[in-house]
């Protein structure tokens, strides 16, 4: 009997190159920082990074962003390594797209569309794919110049997910009409929010807010006892999760939400509006910061610059920074080496943000469980002062 014969049909794993233009200004840590996350989101996206360029200009380059020597080295290392995209860290125009792609014969991905395939791929309600597919075509509208022969050498894949993959969708009028019929679907959606919402009127409502993949949903799930998918790559979370919680006979609505990162596309914020209501519309904001994170003060900045942008700066906070266990792991680690300056300790840290915040700022590892009966405590006295202020009766 003839053995029987199996065959790998999963996909190959697409490979790419990063490309950042920093200014001047901008120090070398940064600029590698920045690359790391960008890398971090090639590979949620389903990429594998196999390098890095960059260049140092006052401004990239009008026509090919970078400038022609440079190009020249990533096209030579491009066709060396048989290398599938060249992934940009900041938006390109339509023209230097077309410009780069003639150069270089593969696919380019530029910082927006990276994340809108995330959130292609992420998306698990009719409501978040209505959302990502209208941020895809208004991405794509000003971009359908030549788009139908750039694609078609495609074999789908990164930045390949939803809109743009039929030629059909070349033609201006009817994405168009495409973007409008989606306003139409998401107005319905919104109005159905709106009255659910509505429902759960009187009800003290708290928002989870932070950068993305600092540990929001994994904490979502200790504080609710739900199961709110939890993972350690960028934008795990797409949809709003909203979970009844009561504690000390005090109820309040706590939401799970998208996180935030630097440059997040404008046209996601448009799209995702309804989901961002929960945190406009919330009585209170539980700001979760990743403490083990070498940049999370400049994360903290970017949550509160993107509050701002949606109107929601002036929201009571509580400031809540996870992973301890690693940040202690960290510190250990740099107090054994003689060059290297160790962190603060969790004590100086609580001193400085209590006295920045003027309130209790909260350390705790939502994986490990670490403190978090303190956290409970300090959002059940929270919830429970906004509880009697609506219902003074009920004290």
């Amino acid at each position: 009997m003839a053995k029987q014969q199996f065959y790998d049909t999963s996909k190959p794993q697409e490979t790419a190159v990063l490309v950042a233009v920093p200014g001047y200004r901008q120090t070398e840590e940064q600029t590698q920082e920045y690359l790391d996350e960008l890398a971090f989101l090639a590979e949620t996206a389903g990429a594998q990074t196999l390098k890095r360029f960059t260049q140092k200009l006052d401004k990239p380059d009008v026509r090919t962003f970078v400038g022609s020597g440079k190009l020249d080295e990533i096209n030579a290392y491009v066709k060396e390594h048989s290398v599938d995209m060249v992934i940009f860290d900041d938006d390109l125009s339509p023209s230097q797209v077309r410009n780069i792609e003639r150069e270089l014969q593969v696919k380019i991905v530029d910082r927006s569309l990276l994340i809108l395939d995330i959130f292609a791929l992420r998306a698990k309600t009719a409501q978040a794919h209505a959302q990502v597919e209208m941020a895809q075509y208004q991405y794509l509208l000003p971009r359908l110049t030549n788009l139908w022969t750039h694609l078609s050498k495609q074999k789908g894949g990164i930045g390949m997910k939803g809109p743009g993959e039929t030629e059909i969708e070349t033609d201006r009028r009817i994405v168009r009409d495409k973007i409008a019929l989606l306003r139409e679907r998401l107005k319905k959606f919104e109005k159905q929010n709106f009255e659910q919402r509505k429902s759960r009127a009187g009800i003290v409502r708290v928002a989870l807010v932070g950068y993305t993949n600092v540990g929001k949903s994994t904490l979502m799930n200790l504080l609710s006892k739900s199961e709110v998918f939890a993972e350690n790559k960028l934008f795990a979370t797409v949809d709003a999760t909203v979970r009844k919680v009561v504690f000390d006979n005090v109820p309040f609505l706590l939401s799970d939400t998208v996180g935030f990162i630097r440059k997040l596309p404008t046209k996601l914020i448009e799209a995702f509006k309804s989901t961002l209501d929960e945190i406009r519309e919330a009585d209170m904001l539980v700001h979760v910061v990743d403490i083990s994170h070498e940049s999370f003060e400049d994360q903290i900045a970017v949550v509160n610059e993107t509050l701002k942008d949606i109107n929601s700066a002036e929201k009571p906070v509580l400031l809540v920074f996870n992973k301890i266990d690693e940040y202690l792991k960290q510190r250990q680690e740099e107090l054994q080496e003689e060059n290297i300056e160790a962190r603060p300790s969790i004590e100086d840290l609580k001193a400085t943000y209590m006295a920045k915040e003027h309130a209790p700022a909260m350390f705790i590892s939502a994986t490990d469980k670490l403190n978090m009966d303190e956290l409970r405590e300090e959002l059940q006295r929270r919830v429970a002062e906004l509880h009697y202020q609506r219902y003074p009766n009920n004290v």
